[in-house]
């Protein structure tokens, strides 16, 4: 950060001196997990200790400066007697600020930032810092005054030795705080807001960056901990429903009963029953489940956090899928036999047929020996980001973190996904048989479960996260294709054309395009008049209390529809967004939105606080009445969400039927 903007951000807040306070610790003494309830600065004058902000570790001795912000986790290790003064404040945006000042403050925030260092003039600060704590002592009215007085003083006075000395600070990670203090107090009842609050940051913009890097809500991550704490509880203890939900941060055991049915797929009742009859084997992949009991793998996967824990080096899992291989070796000759009778397996052909199972999906069939075979001989070679990978020419067993519903389109059923592709709006639409999709492994979240992935043997793995690509890369064949590009997406067709490449289905691919934008012309045509020549269109999404305009190119939320199928005018703030959206204050709505408002998200959480308001019924849009509520938010799933074929064509179909229910008012 520059040292001007620094600056510029210091003036314009309001400074709150919250404690000052001079402490000694003794040899080998501690200080663990302290959460900063402010920004801090910590001045150590004697001794040497060893001090971690958050995960970083610092090595000080006496005159050694450190800066937190709040939430930071602070642990101080004593190497010998350490004295030291801990200034606890807080910085508030004086209101009415600039609109450039707030965007500055979310952007830098030095109030945040992390840093160490020894200062090239330490007793000028120790003399600001030792006048600082006596007058904070003496709490009269004008010793608090002194106090601001002093601790500006002190600011500039450090801000000045860190410029001449080239300090940098380290900009905290907020995303990974926000997880730690969730994990850390899932029990409570948290609110985007009060883990925003915690972390002084905006909830929207905490919401945006978390979406980014962990590609769930924080709210959704809360969840997922909560159903992995209640998990452990019913396996390890005979606690009441009652009893986990009070611990996990549910009012009651109806609440936790639909939560943890919406995370883990059953309900608390039924995933014990279950664990008490099959406790060692019950987390395989079905097709596998009954000869867990003959083989011990050599490491295991922690459903927390996402690592494996390896007794030995080499291959992962190589002696339990040598095991598994061996002894599924009469199942595999039986179906070998049964194959003989039939067509081939549906997972590569081109049509997806009931009758098929996972089983049968396979392509490394057992020969007498018990050693696979490999049925497909052919490779070809496809382009990544990450550089060329050859792949199987027609792989029979694909797994994939996203793209179900392309594959599906394709005529691929993968034999895993992960679970929110289990639960799409489009399934009861698509026509796809019950019996196939439930043959398709349920392989849990980001990462997917890379134990249950290893059982599944997969010739051809699809990631869209990079973290993950080394991990998929360990079990087998893995292409990089990414569903979101920075803060954008590609265009919901050119995604599928890419998936199509990869497995050489390009006119398969391309007669369904066809098809698509032959209904595309024709939903135009229906809805001439509606938006008049000159009106402008804008999406706005309120989210978490927090709200979003969606870009004319790279969003997501039927915003591809609305823009570029439709081809609905946008306004140019929509077209000059550099990314696939921009979250703002409801203050600048009116700058944002067209002369027609669709709106996603109006029966989320806090979008009241939005639609209630007097600056939104204002809008010349809303006085007109051609503001459209669009979205799904009930058990069933929301089309909005996803961009492959089946999403987008009940996409096409919503939002006609919005505008033509409009026209005949």
């Amino acid at each position: 950060m520059k040292l001007n903007d620094h600056i510029k951000l210091w003036n314009h807040v309001f400074i709150k001196v919250m404690d000052v306070r001079h402490k000694r610790m003794e040899k080998d003494g501690e200080l663990r997990d302290y959460r900063l309830p402010s920004s801090a600065f910590l001045y150590t004058v004697r001794g040497s200790a060893r001090v971690w902000l958050d995960q970083r570790i610092h090595s000080v001795e006496r005159f050694h400066i450190l800066h937190g912000g709040k939430g930071m986790s602070l642990n101080i290790a004593a190497e010998d007697e350490l004295e030291y003064y801990m200034i606890l404040y807080k910085a508030i945006l004086a209101l009415p600020a600039r609109k450039e000042i707030v965007q500055l403050l979310e952007r830098e925030n030095p109030f945040q930032d992390q840093y160490a260092f020894p200062p090239h003039n330490p007793l000028s600060l120790h003399n600001k810092v030792e006048l600082l704590e006596q007058e904070w002592r003496q709490m009269t009215g004008l010793g608090k005054l002194h106090v601001r007085a002093i601790f500006h003083q002190f600011v500039y006075d450090l801000l000045g030795q860190m410029h001449r000395q080239g300090i940098r600070p380290l900009k905290p990670d907020p995303v990974l705080q926000a997880a730690e203090y969730i994990r850390e107090h899932f029990s409570k009842p948290l609110t985007l807001e009060s883990i925003a609050e915690e972390l002084e940051c905006s909830a929207g913009h905490l919401s945006r960056l978390f979406k980014h890097k962990m590609h769930t809500s924080p709210i959704h991550y809360l969840g997922q901990v909560r159903a992995d704490r209640a998990m452990e509880l019913l396996m390890q203890t005979d606690a009441t429903l009652q009893e986990i939900a009070e611990n996990v941060g549910y009012p009651d055991a109806h609440s936790l009963s639909r939560s943890f049915k919406k995370y883990k797929g059953l309900s608390p009742v039924h995933f014990k029953k279950e664990r008490q009859h099959h406790a060692r084997y019950q987390d395989l992949p079905l097709s596998m489940a009954k000869y867990a009991l003959q083989q011990s793998p050599s490491a295991h996967y922690t459903d927390t956090d996402y690592q494996y824990q390896n007794n030995v080096e080499g291959d992962l899992f190589m002696h339990g899928r040598i095991k598994i291989t061996a002894m599924t070796m009469l199942l595999c000759l039986s179906l070998l036999l049964g194959a003989c009778a039939n067509s081939p397996a549906a997972g590569g052909g081109t049509k997806a047929e009931p009758a098929k199972t996972v089983a049968e999906t396979g392509n490394n069939q057992p020969k007498d020996n018990g050693q696979p075979e490999a049925v497909q001989s052919k490779t070809r070679t496809v382009s990544t980001l990450m550089g060329d990978v050859e792949v199987p020419a027609d792989p029979q067993r694909v797994v994939s973190d996203q793209y179900m519903g392309h594959l599906l389109k394709l005529g691929i059923i993968p034999v895993g996904v992960r679970t929110f592709m289990l639960n799409e709006a489009w399934l009861d639409q698509s026509g796809i048989s019950k019996e196939i999709l439930a043959g398709i492994e349920d392989l849990g979240g980001f990462p997917m479960n890379l134990e249950k992935l290893t059982y599944l043997e997969p010739d051809l793995i699809i990631g869209s996260i990079e973290k993950n690509i080394e991990d998929y890369k360990k079990i087998g064949t893995t292409v990089f294709l990414p569903y979101w590009e920075g803060l954008s997406t590609a265009g919901p067709l050119d995604k599928f054309r890419r998936i199509s490449e990869i497995f050489g289905k390009q006119e398969v691919a391309e007669q369904w395009i066809a098809e698509y934008e032959g209904k595309v012309v024709e939903a135009r045509k229906s809805i001439e008049g509606i938006i008049k020549e000159g009106e402008t269109v804008s999406i706005v999404q309120v989210a978490n209390k927090s709200l979003y305009v969606l870009a004319a190119e790279g969003g997501n939320y039927g915003s591809s529809t609305i823009y570029q199928m439709l081809k609905l005018p946008p306004t140019e703030k929509a077209l000059n967004m550099k990314e696939g959206f921009e979250n703002i204050s409801l203050e600048l709505l009116p700058e944002y939105t067209g002369d027609h408002i669709f709106v996603y998200g109006a029966k989320d959480e806090g979008a009241s606080d939005v639609l209630d308001s007097e600056l939104w019924k204002g809008l010349p849009a809303v006085q007109k009445g051609q503001v459209y509520m669009y979205g799904s938010f009930d058990e069933k799933g929301d089309e909005f969400v996803m961009e492959d074929p089946y999403s987008l064509e009940m996409q096409l179909d919503s939002i006609v039927k919005l505008l033509l229910a409009k026209k005949n008012q």
